[in-house]
């Protein structure tokens, strides 16, 4: 009988031990099957991410080499200008700076394939409101802007104006597309920007907002701010839109780089 009975306890602590042991395996699978399932989700939200920093850093690459290639433009239309200026000198008519920038700016146009005919502008797309200096034209997700350089007085001094905004409102940034005009008369040049879709017009409470919070302080004059190295003025709701979530776009802006003094 008593065997019976010592029998029956090792069987029944055989089976717990059994039990202990499935019990002990089935709660590892689960963490492991849970360990699995967080690794997964880690690596996705990794992948994710660096494919968020591979587009970032190749749209920065992008915006560099442009802002390069502007300025490298700027830089051959100033030295053709001077060229030009000077070889006409020694003819009967006088020739501004800005007429000499104006025809090297065609023959540099030309030369490189970037010249637009005022007959094919429309080819831009479809004409917009226009403002004081640029004659607006959309295509899909693009604004097209062609300049009339009445604020800036110089195509060079335009293009640098472009550069620091480039610098300073990366949101909003210009690529140089080409020069247009009439041959021999007017030339004028083309930007792009992204359209700011389902936009607005900021307030100024919201412009000074933005502002301070990019590291400009407040001039006298409304619309004015400087940070030090830039001077920026014109920053009323005709030139800084507000998107349906919120953010503040600065579409245009009259631009001043401070000139730095060594003592």
């Amino acid at each position: 009988m008593l065997d019976k009975f010592l029998v029956r306890r090792n069987d029944e602590s055989k089976s717990c031990k059994v039990l202990f042991f499935f019990s002990i395996l089935l709660k590892f699978s689960e963490n492991l099957f849970s360990f699995q399932i967080n690794f997964i989700s880690l690596q996705k939200e990794k992948m994710k991410y660096d494919l968020f920093e591979s587009i970032s850093q190749r749209s920065h690459r992008e915006k560099d080499s442009e802002n390069r290639r502007i300025a490298e433009i700027a830089d051959e239309i100033r030295r053709r200008s001077s060229v030009y200026e000077a070889e006409s000198g020694f003819g009967e008519k006088h020739v501004s700076l800005f007429e000499a920038e104006l025809r090297s700016s065609e023959s540099y146009a030309k030369e490189y394939g970037m010249w637009i005919p005022m007959s094919e502008i429309f080819d831009l797309g479809m004409p917009g409101e226009s403002g004081n200096e640029n004659d607006i034209y959309t295509r899909d997700d693009t604004v097209f802007k062609v300049n009339n350089l009445l604020n800036s007085g110089s195509i060079t001094r335009l293009l640098d104006k472009i550069i620091y905004h480039n610098s300073i409102f990366l949101e909003t940034f210009y690529y140089f597309v080409g020069f247009a005009g009439y041959e021999g008369r007017s030339v004028m040049p083309v930007l792009r920007q992204d359209l700011v879709k389902n936009a607005r017009p900021a307030t100024q409470i919201m412009i000074d907002t933005y502002m301070a919070a990019i590291g400009f302080t407040k001039v006298n004059e409304n619309g004015r701010f400087a940070n030090g190295e830039f001077e920026v003025w014109d920053l009323v709701p005709r030139n800084v839109l507000q998107d349906c979530d919120g953010d503040i776009y600065v579409v245009d802006a009259e631009i001043k780089k401070n000139e730095i003094t060594n003592f």
